[in-house]
Formats: structure tokens, C-alpha cells, sequence
């Protein structure tokens, strides 16, 4: 295995998509252009329209991956559940398909999949993210671990683990517990956080945060992804009223919630 071609045979890569058939395109496009392959890829698709179930199909005869499907839309939680459900081998690298691989990847990739290796603690090991974590302790080749301090203000704290693109070992939900379904997006995300902290998750994250995974929207395949007015709206007020509401909220799961 070198820098150039890599084959990570104890590795699946894990696709969600929903009505971006062609995102998923660029996305496979990008890991075959870096001459990174894994042992399988599976594409858990969350009930797209036919158009992009057609085009999917004839992805596959190309890229030959497992496609998991279900007749409607059950949210994302639904989609990386049956996904992993998917997922034979013991490590899961798992990637919505608006993200691309960089130039810089394949290398610390290879990193990440010995530590993850080496590491027989570590739950996941995450190459993005939109903030750097708040409290990080430097161990080798460019990647920190990343330590949960209850009592800290930084409300950054809580998103050791995240939906960004990250590796995995496969028993995840089996620790963790499984996604919750029917729920918006930010929820499911936000109740695995709190799972994977109040679990004792132990996590590594690429200091250059930036370097190795983009995410992509065009105007054609926008993001599927809803932020709603009170996360994002950055009134004083508002900001400081979501400061407060944050910090209450994750103490009463983390303290008070089984």
C-alpha cells in the first residue's frame, strides 16, 4: 500500500445519499482519481426520486457498489442505520456524498486507518469538520486527541463526534446505539453526540481540518441539508439566548438523561 494507490481492505466505504446522484458520481470520481480503493463501498440511498435511482444503477456497473434503498424518505437516521447495517468488514469510513476527497487525502487517511488499528480504544477518527474541536492534546502525524471536559463553557465540546466524514469501526452502533429515525437532520446528529460522550467515546481529529475532505453544492444538486433560523441567526440577543438554551440543554441530557 503506498501513497499513490491504496487499497484499505479492512475498510467499507460508506456513501448516504439522497437525490444527488450526481454528487455521488463526483464523489466516486474523486477516490478512483486518487487511486484509493476499499474493500466495499455501499451507497445507503434514502428513497431518491426514479431519475437518480436510474443514474445510481448505472453508476454501479461502473464502481460496483452495494446499494441499499427503501421505497420513501425516512430521514437520515434511517439512511446510515441500514447502511452500517450493510457493512461487513471491521472498519466503516463513513461520507455524505456532497464531499470530495482532497489531494492530501490518501496519506492521512492511511494515518487514521493505523492508528484506528493500533488504537484498540479509539471509536473514530474524523478528517472534517466546520470548527476545530476546543480542547485537543497533539499525538502524531498530524492528528490530536480530542478530550471532553464536562465542566467547560465552550459548548464546542460536545461535537466529538460528528456526521462529517470520519472513520470508524464498524461495531459503532452496537456501542453507541443506533441513530434515531424520524427525526430532523440536526436532532439525529445531536442525540449521537450526546450518546457517543455519555458512552466515553474516544475520538482523534486531523488538526488540518480543512485539507483533506470538501464538501460541494451546486446549483443543480444544492445541500439537502435545512439549518433552521435559531441555530444560525446571529443577533445579539439571539446569540446570547442560544448560548444559554445550548448549555442548559446539553447538561440536562448529559447529566440527567438515561
Amino acid at each position: 500500500m503506498t501513497a499513490l494507490n491504496a487499497h484499505f481492505e479492512k475498510v467499507t466505504l460508506l456513501i448516504t445519499h439522497y437525490n444527488r446522484s450526481k454528487s455521488l458520481e463526483r464523489l466516486l470520481e474523486a477516490f478512483s482519481g486518487l487511486g484509493c480503493s476499499f474493500e466495499e463501498i455501499v451507497v445507503s440511498d434514502d428513497g431518491s426520486k426514479p431519475e437518480h435511482l436510474d443514474y445510481i444503477k448505472e453508476l454501479k456497473l461502473k464502481y460496483d457498489f452495494t446499494l441499499v434503498t427503501v421505497p420513501k424518505n425516512k430521514g437520515l437516521g434511517n439512511n446510515i442505520n441500514k447502511g452500517q447495517d450493510a457493512v461487513k468488514t471491521e472498519y466503516t469510513f463513513y461520507v455524505q456524498e456532497d464531499f470530495v476527497p482532497l489531494k492530501d487525502f490518501l496519506v492521512n487517511f492511511q494515518n487514521g486507518v493505523k492508528i484506528i488499528e493500533e488504537d484498540k480504544e479509539v471509536d473514530t477518527i474524523r478528517y472534517y469538520s466546520y470548527i476545530n474541536y476546543p480542547d485537543l492534546v497533539p499525538f502524531r502525524d498530524g492528528f490530536s486527541l480530542m478530550v471532553f471536559d464536562p465542566w467547560s463553557l465552550n459548548i464546542d465540546k460536545i461535537t466529538m463526534y460528528s456526521d462529517h466524514p470520519h472513520l470508524r469501526r464498524s461495531n459503532f452502533l452496537t456501542k453507541f446505539g443506533r441513530y434515531p429515525e424520524m427525526k430532523n437532520p440536526e436532532k439525529t446528529e445531536y442525540d449521537m453526540m450526546v450518546s457517543f460522550i455519555k458512552r466515553k467515546g474516544k475520538a482523534y481529529f486531523f488538526d488540518n481540518y480543512k485539507l483533506l475532505m470538501e464538501p460541494i453544492n451546486s446549483s443543480t444538486e444544492p445541500s439537502t441539508m435545512e439549518r433552521n433560523f435559531w441555530r444560525n441567526n446571529d443577533g445579539v440577543f439571539l446569540k446570547s439566548a442560544r448560548f444559554v438554551y445550548r448549555q442548559m440543554k446539553f447538561h440536562y441530557f448529559y447529566f440527567f438523561r438515561s
